[in-house]
């Protein structure tokens, strides 16, 4: 299957983070569907997404066969490793947890995409320093199961940098770029970090959740708009696939208003630097 938007670049998987959005009916999904077959249509548009029920409870394995059924050949399902794991405990004793989680998720087979592990904000309480994290993600990272791609994402600015860069590295996981508030800025990661890691590359856009819900409380248009923020981060996203790198991008609704049409702007920014770079090479 060729999708639309991106058929251009089989190495480039954008999506938004979850499909269920009931605001989205009418807009981006038919007036009337189900919506259990949100995804099917969902996959008609896009070839990923970024599953959040996961993050919550591990799903059952008749709920992870029935996504892969209505989503076609070459679809990426990127999913969050359950809270239990990441936020709960924190990584201790969480073995049997992760393997169970893994064994689950694997049910959708080719259509398995990267296993983001979305930790929170860690004030000074819960790790005085980062080295007690980054020692307890290493012996973590060396028992997780063989076979997905993994991702971690952390959300202490300060953290990122050549130190975690080479722990993850040394695993062969991915660490997110994420577009939030309280991270780097879109030019600053390059600066913290050596060019693409050991996995694919993993951008997450997140927004202000609290702006965004002072804005409005439906998630059918754009309140914001982020088309110059984007622009900055589409060379950032091609110096991955310039360098071979699968790369993965989900937008979130508390981006922008309304993640289809941030997905819309991103596409078009993306096209525009292709042109860009085609004509200059002339």
């Amino acid at each position: 299957m060729e999708w639309p938007l991106f058929d251009q670049d089989s190495g480039l998987y954008i999506g938004t983070s979850s499909w269920s959005e009931k605001s989205w009916q009418g807009v981006f999904y038919p007036e009337g569907l189900a919506p259990r077959e949100f995804i099917r249509h969902y996959s008609t548009v896009y070839d990923s997404v970024e599953i959040d029920a996961t993050f919550y409870a591990i799903p059952t394995r008749s709920t992870v066969e029935g996504w892969r059924e209505r989503t076609p050949p070459g679809f990426q399902f990127a999913a969050k490793v359950p809270r239990v794991i990441t936020h709960d405990k924190i990584l201790v004793d969480a073995q049997e947890d992760m393997e169970l989680f893994v064994e689950t998720m694997q049910w959708l087979g080719d259509r398995l995409g990267p296993l983001l592990l979305q930790f929170p904000y860690f004030n000074r309480k819960a790790f005085s320093s980062p080295e007690p994290f980054f020692d307890r993600l290493d012996q973590f990272l060396a028992r997780v199961p063989v076979g997905p791609r993994y991702v971690v994402e952390v959300r202490n600015r300060h953290w990122v940098g050549p130190r975690l860069e080479q722990l993850l590295r040394r695993h062969g996981v991915s660490l997110a770029w994420v577009d939030q508030a309280w991270m780097p800025e879109p030019e600053d990661w390059p600066r913290l970090l050596d060019g693409p890691g050991a996995g694919p590359g993993y951008f997450r856009f997140l927004g202000d959740h609290k702006q965004m819900d002072q804005l409005t409380e439906k998630w059918d248009r754009q309140v914001v708009d982020r088309r110059d923020r984007l622009a900055r981060w589409v060379p950032l996203m091609r110096t991955f696939r310039e360098a071979g790198v699968d790369v993965f991008g989900f937008f979130n609704n508390h981006y922008a208003g309304h993640a289809p049409a941030t997905v819309e702007d991103f596409r078009s920014l993306w096209g525009a630097g292709a042109d860009h770079s085609s004509s200059s090479s002339n």
